[in-house]
C-alpha cells in the first residue's frame, strides 16, 4: 500500500482574488483522492484540517503516522471522521472493528492509534486537532439527525443529515454531515454564508462521470468559481462563501473545524449582495 500526503498552505483573500483558473484549482480543489490500495491525504494550513481518501480494494491498508504531524501516530493529537461512500467495508482502530455500510460515519477520538481500512469500502477521511480524548462511535444513517430544507420553487430542496454534530454526539472541534439534493433541485447552501471562526471542506460525490457542480467561492464581493467533478473536494477558507449548482443529482459531505461546533454560526449573504 501507499500513503501520499500533499500540503496546502493558507491563502489570503487579497491573493486569491488575483488568481487565474489554474491557480484557484491548484490551491482550493483536491482531485484524485481515491485510488485503489492507497491512502491519499491533503494536509491543509486551515485549522490544520486534513482530508483524504482510503480505498482498500478488498485488502487491508493502514494509516499510522505521517511526517507532516511529527507525532508518534496520526491520531496522537487529532480526532477523525470517516464516511464510507462506497460498498460495505470495515475500519479497525483503538482495539475495535466497525462494519460500515454506504453512508455510515465513524468518529475516532484522539489517541485511537493506527487506523486500518478493509473490505470494499471507499472511505472519505477528515481530521483536525483535538484537545482531549472522546469515545469512538459509529453513527449509522439511521442514527443521524435529519433536516429538510429549501423548496422546489427556489431549486434548492434538500435533505441535511448531521452525524458528528452536537445534536448527535460530542467531538472536540470536528463537525460533519452531508446534504443530498432532491430530484429537480440543483442549488446547495443558498443563501450563501461565511463563518470567520471555522474553515470548511466539501466533498462532492454520487455524480455521473460527465456531470459537474459549479462551486462558488471567494469573498462575497469578489466571487470566483470552480467546476467540480465526482469525488473531488473543495477547501473553503473562513473568508470564502461555499455554494454551488449541479448538473444532475449529487451529495456533498461538509466538514468543519475551528473555534466552535455551533452548526448555526453562519454569517448569511443574500444573493442580491453577491458580486
Amino acid at each position: 500500500m501507499t500513503t501520499h500526503v500533499e500540503t496546502r498552505h493558507a491563502i489570503h483573500p487579497d491573493h486569491a482574488k488575483r488568481m487565474d483558473t489554474a491557480e484557484l484549482r491548484q490551491h482550493f480543489l483536491t482531485e484524485g483522492l481515491f485510488a485503489d490500495a492507497e491512502i491519499r491525504l491533503v494536509y491543509t494550513h486551515y485549522d490544520r484540517f486534513v482530508l483524504g481518501g482510503a480505498v482498500p480494494n478488498g485488502a487491508d491498508i493502514t494509516l499510522d503516522k505521517i511526517a507532516e504531524t511529527k507525532t508518534a501516530t496520526f491520531l496522537e493529537r487529532r480526532e477523525m471522521g470517516i464516511v464510507n461512500i462506497g460498498e460495505a467495508g470495515s475500519v479497525t482502530a483503538a482495539g475495535q472493528t466497525w462494519e460500515m455500510k454506504k453512508g455510515d460515519v465513524l468518529y475516532l477520538g484522539m489517541g485511537s492509534g493506527a487506523v486500518t481500512f478493509s473490505g470494499n469500502g471507499r472511505f472519505y477521511i477528515t481530521s483536525c486537532p483535538a484537545h482531549r480524548e472522546l469515545p469512538c462511535r459509529l453513527i449509522t444513517v439511521e442514527d443521524a439527525k435529519e433536516m429538510k430544507t429549501g423548496a422546489v420553487e427556489t431549486s434548492n430542496k434538500r435533505t441535511i443529515r448531521q452525524f458528528i454534530h452536537p445534536l448527535v454526539m460530542e467531538s472536540c472541534q470536528l463537525v460533519l454531515g452531508y446534504t443530498t439534493l432532491e430530484d429537480g433541485s440543483v442549488w446547495n447552501t443558498i443563501p450563501s454564508h461565511v463563518h470567520d471562526r471555522r474553515m470548511e471542506a466539501y466533498l462532492y460525490h454520487g455524480m455521473a462521470p460527465e456531470a459537474r457542480v459549479l462551486h462558488l467561492m471567494g469573498e462575497p464581493q469578489e466571487t470566483r468559481h470552480l467546476f467540480v467533478a465526482n469525488e473531488q473536494a473543495v477547501i473553503s477558507p473562513s473568508w470564502s462563501i461555499h455554494s454551488g449548482a449541479g448538473i444532475g443529482g449529487y451529495t456533498f459531505i461538509w466538514a468543519m473545524a475551528g473555534d466552535n461546533v455551533d452548526y448555526t454560526d453562519m454569517d448569511f449573504v443574500q444573493p442580491g449582495d453577491l458580486r
